[in-house]
């Protein structure tokens, strides 16, 4: 994921106040008697987190409406503050607010400093060619083949150590172009930018002709030891059972990311 610099947002400034007026770090924080849940995210991190102008600039995402839902089963009220993804954690650990739900991955090192709930998100590497070209069905099939990917993305990695020539581009949506002038022959991502291209675009021009075996497990992240960690795990697995969950997922996807 490429992150932006530090800014400071007016929400951001709120979520000071509130935290400077006393609100506990391990739990919610109670506003008149109203069990308050405060999600930080980044606001900007379409289609997980963010304002849509086609929709008076509400926040809204994918990990918005998980957040809401869990919110909701929780009998709590849902508190957004958007936060850069730079300073996400610092404001966590000051107890700014109660959990992050913005597509954090789960690796070791942040499991020695946070608690995470049970993931919400399960994403794979998808390689993406035209709708027309069968050659490729597997990592193996790109040797000898040209693709495009950012050079700072582990996926750039991925294409040659499968044998594939890569071309140096900004950005998937780069990518997809050059994919379809027929000037690379594929290219390797999240099968989440890939899903939510083809969702939001309805381009039949490409399609996912493949997955590889790299699979990343995206959750909330709270401070250790928070007591909401428990409560917020029970609220997933009964939005999982009832397809709360995977409802949301096709809503923005088309399809079941949740596991």
């Amino acid at each position: 994921m490429f992150r932006r610099a530090p800014v400071l947002t007016l929400a951001l400034l709120t979520s000071l106040v509130l935290a400077a007026c006393g609100s506990g770090g391990s739990g919610a924080s109670d506003s008149g008697g109203e069990k308050v849940l405060r999600v930080a995210g980044e606001g900007t991190y379409s289609p997980f987190s963010f304002h849509d102008p086609k929709d008076g600039n509400e926040l809204t995402g994918y990990d918005v409406d998980v957040a809401k839902a869990v919110g909701k089963n929780l009998g709590m009220t849902v508190e957004f503050t958007d936060v850069p993804f730079d300073s996400i954690f610092a404001g966590l650990e000051a107890g700014r607010y109660d959990v992050v739900a913005n597509q954090v991955s789960i690796t070791p090192e942040r499991q020695e400093l946070y608690d995470f709930t049970t993931p919400y998100t399960v994403s794979t590497g998808a390689i993406i060619t035209r709708a027309d070209d069968d050659s490729i069905t597997s990592l193996a099939s790109l040797s000898g083949k040209t693709t495009a990917q950012s050079t700072t993305s582990n996926w750039a990695q991925v294409a040659r150590d499968a044998g594939a020539k890569v071309e140096a581009v900004e950005g998937f949506t780069q990518s997809v172009a050059l994919l379809k002038q027929g000037r690379i022959d594929a290219t390797v991502n999240d099968d989440l930018a890939a899903l939510d291209y083809l969702k939001t675009t309805g381009d039949e021009g490409i399609k996912i002709a493949a997955r590889t075996d790299d699979t990343t497990q995206q959750a909330m992240a709270l401070k250790k030891g928070s007591d909401l960690t428990p409560k917020i795990d029970g609220a997933l697995e009964d939005l999982r059972a009832d397809g709360t969950l995977a409802k949301i997922s096709d809503t923005w996807f088309g399809a079941d990311v949740t596991q």
